[in-house]
């Protein structure tokens, strides 16, 4: 009886999957073309996007040491029915950053000794192809780029063919790029810096290079000598290489499913549906804007396997090993802790509150200048936190993807504005299951409305309309029972918040929301406050008869709410009956 493949979530290698009989989603067919293009390659794609799978698979298939295996590795797969003649034709190095420390000794001496473990490893797994003194000489041999120099000279004599694969090759600069600022990180990759000078050494040693990363921040600082095209990361024939398509997710699942793992009666396109606001929704690359979207892998296999294993979509969809990952916009705001740091948190404040930005989206820049507007904007794309929208005129519109992504920058607000006011979360979430269970909404509004006025007292720049959304976006967003939907498009219009019951996890939510939240300036007359009160009326009878609305929140009792600041004190909290 055939075996059912498990699920690959927090599965990171190639061989292990394929030797674990687990689940494969072929990226095999972008290999002849990646051979085309190049022989210096460079990619960039964000955290949990199957980057180090991609390149232990480049391993595999181009290592001569394992020829052997091709058959037991590759066999069902797109490229073992279309070899390329570069198939295990290389003497593979495979290198992985993110194990290279920065504490301890320092980081260029545990950056040399982890290289030397490396080179070590290369002579045990290569040591048939040279002779035995050359092998001891390069196993007692200290510094770990003379060990490299070594096999080079030695390798070219011989006319063995070098393949470079970097894993994760930009992970130790950007640690030093938040702690240590930009003198160090400086340092490390200009004129004599060791990062730089294993670089020059990559290029006259390797045949082939392939490196993946999350940041293009290194690039500009080592990549002189190199092919000027070799950046592949906005390519539209590479767009979908990393991450799930539609189809990719839908046949996994089936796969399971006529498998008896998961439940005979589960409703595939309505799972589909129920990811999607949460996990879907990247694009790379402005000519595919109108294509299909591309999902997180790691959030799917997440989601798979609590459909498995319960029979249920998991309580959080949020997986709870990302949701640290809001951490990265503190770092992206600390970054040299300098006096720009307000601009950037500016920055940051205006995609929590609108949900998008636009930018010049740079493919490079140097350490030195990455706080300049466009390159930070960039750097916050690159780590996932933005994504391509639409094209405005020759700039990008770039969105935050789903919502698993809105809940990291709305962590990261909460933390911010707790700096200036610690709201009662425990207090807080207790306020939002009475108004979600029994229609109780007055004291949760209040509560989010005086936390606003006691930031605005500390803080001058969170007033105005859209740092107002972004506040109350923050707080809505600890609600569990409910999608908080921001700006949603309803009978021609954009509702500021419509509160949707999560029916098919709570099924007992007996109250659902639209709230309107209206600003005027703190010197506005009463007169302009009750015309703020009107237009609020108005929209919001209009989006009551929406038929989305109408359908998503059938069965529960549906509330219209007006919210009116002057300035930071609110001046109208009511219901429109």
């Amino acid at each position: 009886m055939k075996a059912v493949k498990g699920i690959p979530y927090g599965v990171a290698r190639f061989e292990d999957m394929r030797n674990g009989i687990f689940y494969y989603v072929d990226k095999t067919m972008y290999l002849p073309l990646l051979e085309d293009t190049g022989n210096y390659l460079f990619l960039i794609r964000p955290r949990r996007f199957g980057k180090s799978v991609f390149v232990t698979m480049m391993q595999a298939y181009y290592d001569i040491a394992q020829v052997d295996k091709f058959d037991q590795l590759f066999g069902g797969l797109w490229i073992h029915e279309h070899p390329t003649p570069l198939k295990n034709g290389f003497q593979v190095i495979y290198l992985d950053f993110s194990l290279v420390g920065t504490a301890g000794k320092g980081l260029e001496a545990n950056f040399d000794f982890y290289c030397g473990m490396v080179m070590d490893s290369f002579i045990d797994r290569y040591k048939e192809y040279y002779d035995e003194d050359f092998c001891h000489k390069v196993l007692h041999t200290e510094d770990a780029s003379y060990k490299m120099k070594l096999v080079n000279d030695e390798a070219h004599k011989k006319g063995y063919p070098l393949y470079l694969i970097i894993d994760e090759y930009d992970n130790f600069t950007n640690v030093i790029l938040s702690e240590g600022g930009k003198d160090v990180f400086r340092n490390l990759t200009h004129a004599s810096g060791f990062y730089r000078e294993y670089f020059k050494l990559f290029k006259a040693m390797f045949s082939r290079v392939f490196l993946i990363g999350v940041s293009p921040v290194t690039l500009d600082d080592l990549s002189s000598g190199y092919n000027i095209d070799w950046n592949i990361s906005q390519d539209p024939r590479f767009n979908d290489i990393l991450g799930f398509s539609e189809n990719d997710v839908r046949t996994m699942f089936r796969y399971f499913q006529d498998n008896d793992k998961l439940r005979a009666e589960a409703d595939i396109e309505a799972m589909m549906e129920e990811m999607k606001p949460w996990y879907n929704n990247y694009c790379f690359a402005k000519q595919c804007l109108d294509k299909e979207r591309i999902y997180n892998c790691d959030m799917v296999l997440y989601y798979l396997r609590n459909q498995i294993l319960y029979g249920a979509a998991p309580e959080e969809m949020v997986d709870k090993n990302i949701r640290t990952d809001y951490k990265k916009l503190k770092m992206l705001a600390d970054i040299d802790r300098g006096n720009q740091r307000e601009n950037r948190m500016s920055v940051i404040e205006e995609i929590a509150a609108t949900g998008s930005v636009l930018m010049n989206l740079r493919t490079s820049f140097p350490a030195e200048y990455v706080t300049d507007d466009d390159n930070f904007r960039s750097l916050i794309y690159y780590y996932g936190l933005l994504t391509m929208g639409a094209r405005y005129g020759d700039m990008l519109k770039m969105v935050i993807p789903n919502n698993c992504v809105k809940e990291q920058y709305w962590a990261f607000m909460r933390d911010y504005f707790k700096r200036s006011f610690d709201v009662d979360l425990s207090a807080l979430k207790r306020e939002m299951m009475a108004m979600s269970l029994e229609g109780n909404w007055q004291p949760m509004v209040h509560r989010i409305a005086e936390a606003y006025k006691e930031n605005s007292s500390v803080r001058d720049s969170i007033r105005g309309e859209h740092n107002l959304q972004g506040f109350f976006k923050a707080y809505l967003a600890l609600n569990s029972l409910y999608l908080v939907e921001p700006e949603i498009e309803l009978n021609y219009g954009y509702s500021d918040f419509l509160m949707l019951p999560d029916k098919a996890r709570y099924a007992d939510i007996a109250h659902s929301y639209i709230m309107e939240l209206k600003y005027v300036n703190p010197t506005a007359t009463d007169v302009e406050v009750e015309a703020k009160s009107l237009e609020a009326d108005e929209q919001l009878k209009k989006y009551s008869m929406d038929k989305v609305v109408q359908r998503l929140c059938a069965n529960t009792h549906l509330h219209l709410l007006k919210v009116v600041f002057r300035g930071a004190e609110m001046a109208v909290c009511e219901e429109l009956f």
